[in-house]
């Protein structure tokens, strides 16, 4: 099995999740992505929030969550994704930027739009109560 190793940022507002969809995809996936060398999880995942949202992420507000590991979307069958994530603030607006079309927050209705390790780990946070909707 090949897995393809990514840092993901989990914020929610009004009990729903942040997700985002790239340009020409049709469903949604947490933000973040991979380490670059030498990078630590937070210093990546820094770096790739602001730039797919343009936001800075706080350092000192960031805490791992859980990893979670699923089919990756569009990849040839045998290709999972894990994806280690975080909890953090963040300063700034959100826009959409980079390789990024749209933001939304999703809830428990969305599992049609959204990638299958994302709802995994959106699975995981209804079942906490951190998703209420």
């Amino acid at each position: 099995m090949k897995l393809i190793d990514k840092l993901a940022w989990l914020t929610i507002k009004d009990g729903k999740l942040l997700a985002v969809r790239s340009k020409g995809k049709s469903l949604f996936y947490l933000p973040g992505g991979k380490r670059e060398a030498g990078e630590t999880d937070e210093q990546a995942l820094i770096r790739e929030i602001k730039e797919e949202l343009s936001v800075d992420l706080v350092p000192e507000s960031l805490k791992y969550v859980e990893t979670f590991t699923g089919p990756a979307d569009g990849k040839a069958e045998g290709v999972s994704v894990q994806l280690t994530c975080y909890f953090g603030d963040f300063t700034g607006e959100l826009v959409a930027d980079s390789e990024i079309e749209e933001l939304a927050y999703l809830g428990a209705a969305d599992e049609a739009v959204t990638s299958k390790a994302a709802w995994i780990a959106l699975e995981w946070l209804i079942q906490q109560g951190h998703i209420t909707q």
